[in-house]
């Protein structure tokens, strides 16, 4: 049985080993899990793999959603006295971003135009955040030139959330086959949950029902894994599906 336990023990420092060398980390990790197989998996499991992970990804989100619930007004406030305190360029966007997650594009927009104009007019999360808040202000074409400057000059940043903005630009324009195309790419590359339910809505949307009902069946098929956290957290997006749904029926 102690051979048994050692062996486990090696084996575990070898996956981990493996795992620090496609992540190029540092080669002291190696040398810390060869000549301390347990207590060197045991620290590289929290130091380097739990933080890398999926799940602790998952957890992250979870944990985010439920401070929000709690203080949903948190981040609006302080990014507003950091902006009152210190009015730079970095507490604008801020400032922004925080209007923008509370419901207000209005006034997302204004502040995002303003950083248009200034230093950082070519800052990635920038202008994903002020493609997102003229959308919502039904500027679409105005959105589609701050999208197409991300693809340009930062082609591989968030290209899930690019893409689907994409495509909402585009259906708002009613340039629907370009709007299937980023929609069906982004379901297609990515299969998450956020791609199959705007593609779904889209085509419920556009009277495109078998289209719809495919992506809901990917999303059926991912339920069956899911546990409560992972319904709380899709439950709005869930629910705009289900509206378009009854409209689209």
């Amino acid at each position: 049985m102690p051979y048994i336990g050692a062996s486990l023990h090696i084996l575990v420092a070898i996956f981990f080993a493996v795992h620090a060398i496609r992540h190029r980390r540092e080669l002291y990790w190696l040398m810390i899990l060869f000549a301390f197989p347990l207590l060197g998996s045991v620290v590289y499991f929290f130091a380097i793999y739990l933080p890398d992970s999926r799940l602790q990804h998952g957890a992250r989100k979870v944990t985010v959603a439920a401070l929000k619930a709690l203080d949903p007004g948190k981040e609006l406030r302080e990014a507003q006295e950091a902006f009152e305190l210190t009015p730079s360029a970095q507490n604008q966007m801020r400032l922004a971003a925080a209007y923008l997650e509370a419901g207000d594009p209005q006034q997302a927009a204004q502040l995002y135009e303003a950083c248009l104009q200034g230093p950082f007019a070519n800052e990635r999360e920038m202008l994903l955040g002020a493609a997102k808040a003229r959308l919502l202000c039904a500027h679409a074409a105005e959105a589609l030139e701050l999208l197409n400057r991300i693809r340009q000059h930062h082609p591989d940043f968030r290209k899930e959330t690019t893409g689907l903005l994409f495509a909402q630009a585009y259906a708002k324009l009613g340039q629907h086959d370009q709007a299937r195309a980023e929609f069906a790419n982004a379901a297609r590359e990515y299969g998450s949950v956020n791609a199959y339910v705007e593609y779904a809505i889209w085509a419920y949307n556009t009277g495109d029902s078998a289209t719809a009902n495919a992506q809901v069946q990917e999303l059926e098929r991912m339920q069956k894994h899911w546990d409560r956290h992972h319904f709380t957290m899709h439950k709005a997006l869930l629910k705009r599906l289900e509206d378009a749904r009854k409209l689209g029926a």
